[in-house]
């Protein structure tokens, strides 16, 4: 599933290669800069003080509302991912929870889970087949009143049984699904996804059971503030950790949070700022690596909107270049790259750009615009006696919405059209405007991962039934066959090229405007070890941080 993240910078893309990014000392950027230390040799104990841009809206991840980074990573500290994502977007099973998992057939697709026998939810229940057998039903997107913010995969399934043991897992595919080390991670216990009711609501508040190296101490909604503690029933290895405190923290006051010990990090993102202020901060390095990040606009298909070549003629006369360089400045060197492709980032071996069709040209965007008969009536354009207002909806207090829609605004004067900004609160931000498709443009971050079609048919896949993460409501019945076609197909080579096709389709749509994939650094105490600039793991070592003196 793709994470998306409010304008600082959801899952898919291939395992680096020597990036062509852009970024201030390239030759220098790891795949991680985390401070690598062993674990035995770290002070045992303390409390960790991290920040986030938001509480968790839902501690159901699979729920429409529970998408948001910040909230994953909380969910992460206290819930199982049987797969975990390495630096290098290679994937490999968590022995934690599970001991062995196998393709045994392609025709039927089979595949067979071995679990760890010691892995037990908080109320003392052995993880058992039952638990993938609700979470395959819950996520089929065949669940009436399901709130499903991604069905790839799960929609695919034709039965899951059990083993020689309630720990031995059998899950039979009705339809070839080549990505499917993605599924099940996380996994929640059978009661979460028993109802539609347990499912959309049930963990609104926090969770109801729990199987990590964590367990949630504090929820404290009006203070802003989640705290997990050491979990003395969990069966791996100890976390150094005593305690993580979450704490919501504005962007603008990161800086001076951090200055004063109130957190222990922060994600530069693309804040040109928060880069520059963190140098004159005691005891505080600046790490960085290569990361899966990418920041975009994406378009809503609602009133003259509903047109795709409307989308893709506003998308011509946005300079996504001068947007990268206007926001990333003294953090890259030379020319700052944008991002051309929707499904694989930069640094990828199946990169490809295909922005063509959408390129900045402002003479073609003109053109374009006369064409649909949206024509200069003065200042702006106007069509039926009707003017061409675009509504950009932007969080509050994050200056680079900001910055990005004050360019958009006068980008957008360019080629005739007006853009109204509206700036909300951003704890309403998604929830309140992207979710529910309350927006012309928007803009925020999708963090990619390891699955490029998968984990992106939520995004991209237009169905009236389940929004998933399809905020825009923006698509076609192309796109739709080429992500069953790509998630369908076990050949790496052939599933890369069906993958560009894909993404050719999502530019002819009119569908999102990728602008730059983040810089990747991260400020954070000198002490702090196996933490920072984590590149494309997922989720953080949470076992393994902790401090050096």
């Amino acid at each position: 599933m793709a994470l998306a993240t409010a304008a600082l910078v959801l899952t898919a893309c291939g395992g680096p290669a020597a990036p062509t990014t852009g970024l201030k000392n390239t030759d220098d950027v790891q795949l991680e800069d985390v401070n690598r230390t062993d674990p035995g040799k770290l002070r045992d104990g303390g409390e960790l003080r991290w920040p986030v841009s938001q509480l968790a809206d839902n501690w159901n991840n699979f729920e429409l509302s529970g998408t948001h980074v910040d909230g994953y990573r909380m969910i992460s500290t206290v819930m199982p991912s049987l797969f975990v994502q390495k630096a290098d977007a290679t994937v490999a099973t968590n022995p934690d929870y599970l001991l062995d998992a196998k393709l045994v057939s392609s025709s039927p697709q089979v595949v067979t889970y071995r679990l760890n026998p010691r892995a037990r939810w908080s109320d003392g229940r052995a993880f058992s087949w039952e638990d993938f057998a609700a979470q395959a039903t819950a996520l089929s997107g065949r669940a009436a009143g399901y709130r499903v913010a991604l069905t790839a995969g799960y929609e695919d399934i034709a039965e899951v049984e059990r083993g020689e043991s309630d720990q031995d897992v059998k899950v039979t595919f009705a339809r070839t699904y080549a990505e499917w080390r993605g599924l099940f991670s996380p996994l929640y216990p059978k009661q979460a996804m028993a109802s539609a009711e347990a499912f959309n609501t049930g963990w609104r508040d926090g969770p109801k059971l729990t199987a990590g190296p964590f367990k949630v101490g504090t929820v404290d909604p009006t203070a802003r503030f989640v705290t997990v503690v050491r979990d003395d029933a969990w069966w791996g290895a100890r976390p150094k950790l005593d305690k993580i405190t979450f704490r919501q923290v504005d962007k603008p006051a990161l800086a001076e949070a951090l200055a004063n010990g109130a957190i222990d990090l922060y994600e530069v993102g693309s804040s040109i700022d928060l880069f520059t202020r963190a140098q004159s901060i005691p005891g505080v390095v600046t790490r960085q690596a290569l990361t899966p990040d990418y920041l975009h606009l994406t378009f809503g298909s609602a009133g003259a909107l509903a047109d795709p070549r409307l989308r893709v003629a506003l998308m011509r006369g946005v300079d996504t270049r001068n947007i990268t360089k206007a926001l990333l400045g003294k953090m890259v060197r030379d020319e700052a790259h944008v991002v051309g492709n929707h499904l694989y980032l930069l640094g990828s071996p199946h990169y490809a750009d295909n922005s063509a069709v959408a390129s900045f040209d402002v003479e073609a965007a003109r053109r374009e615009l006369d064409a649909l008969g949206w024509r200069l009536n003065g200042e702006y354009r106007a069509k039926d006696g009707a003017e061409l207002t675009v509504r950009f909806v932007g969080p509050t207090p994050n200056p680079v919405s900001d910055q990005v829609s004050k360019l958009l605004q006068s980008q957008f004067k360019t080629i005739g059209v007006q853009l109204s900004i509206e700036a909300v609160p951003a704890t309403e931000y998604f929830k309140g405007y992207v979710n529910v498709g309350n927006f012309d443009i928007t803009c925020f971050g999708w963090k990619k991962g390891p699955y490029p079609i998968s984990s992106s048919k939520g995004i991209y896949d237009l169905d009236p039934a389940n929004v998933n993460q399809n905020y825009g409501r923006v698509g076609n019945d192309t796109i739709n066959r080429l992500i069953r076609e790509g998630t369908a197909e076990l050949d790496d080579a052939k599933r890369a090229d069906l993958a560009n096709r894909l993404d050719q389709e999502i530019w002819r749509a009119g569908h999102q405007l990728p602008l730059y994939q983040l810089p990747g650094a991260v400020a954070i105490r000198s002490t702090l070890a196996n933490a920072g600039a984590i590149g494309a793991a997922s989720p953080p070592e949470w076992v393994s941080i902790g401090f050096t003196g």
